[in-house]
């Protein structure tokens, strides 16, 4: 079972920029989209054989997740349930029937880290809302989780600490995410691993000179850790400020 997470940074501009080739040739069961940055109707994409499944913030061209599935879910639900955090789009969560697929976007702290106070909240809620899934049966989560965890996770730690995903305290919420009971599929893989990043900044030709983050997961519930056949980033893949990054399952 293969399973594809991408933040598209606004959909259809990716489109423009050759998203159903990489749609295509990442040839995945699931294909988990953040920061669509549309609302309904406003691009009619579709593939044979994939059902879509779509999460729209209530502000325009802000956010938003999506899902593309070949497999037919027990049930979809969108958000966590709370009312301070459904208004953007930001959780899609696909029942399937051995396990949960949860596709996020989770908040951006922001320049001064302004809302760096608010992202804490929704960290607290979203550990919870995965660990009650948990208990269920076990959870996937993909996504653009903004928070490069350790200095390994991104090119230049020392003078981006203290800046937005890579704070103190959105670390420790990483740290005590994983310690709730799931595996970086990556890091799990691919421990020492240095200068693999799935988000590049458009300025200063980062990019080209690969001064990037990694700030995009697959999680897994521990009990699915020795199934995970891989957990790769595709960064020749381009279109975003992101690249895909993709898990594979026995």
């Amino acid at each position: 079972m293969k399973y594809v997470s991408w933040n598209v940074n606004g959909l259809r501009a990716a489109v423009g920029k050759n998203f159903a080739e990489a749609f295509a040739e990442l040839d995945a069961d699931f294909f988990c989209l953040q920061e669509t940055k549309m609302q309904a109707g406003q691009l009619d994409l579709k593939f044979p054989g994939y059902t879509a499944y779509w999460n729209y913030a209530e502000k325009k061209g802000y956010s938003g997740t999506a899902v593309f599935t070949r497999h037919t879910p027990v049930g979809v639900t969108y958000g966590l349930g709370i009312e301070e955090h459904d208004h953007e789009g930001r959780v899609i969560t696909l029942e399937m029937e051995d396990h949960y697929l949860v596709c996020v976007y989770t908040p951006n702290s922001q320049d001064g880290l302004r809302r760096l106070d608010y992202r804490m909240t929704w960290e607290d809620a979203f550990r919870n809302y995965l660990v009650e899934l948990d208990s269920k049966k076990p959870v996937i989560v993909c996504g653009d989780m903004n928070v490069a965890h350790k200095e390994i996770d991104l090119k230049n730690p020392k003078t981006n600490h203290k800046n937005p995903g890579f704070t103190d305290e959105e670390r420790e919420k990483m740290t005590v995410l994983l310690d709730s009971g799931f595996t970086d599929t990556f890091r799990h893989l691919h421990p020492d691993d240095t200068d693999r990043y799935s988000w590049w900044s458009y300025r200063f030709h980062a990019r080209e000179k690969n001064i990037g983050w990694r700030i995009d997961y697959f999680l897994v519930s521990n009990r699915l850790t020795s199934r995970v056949k891989s957990a790769d980033i595709s960064s020749e893949i381009l279109g975003s400020d992101h690249c895909p990054v993709t898990l594979e399952l026995e």
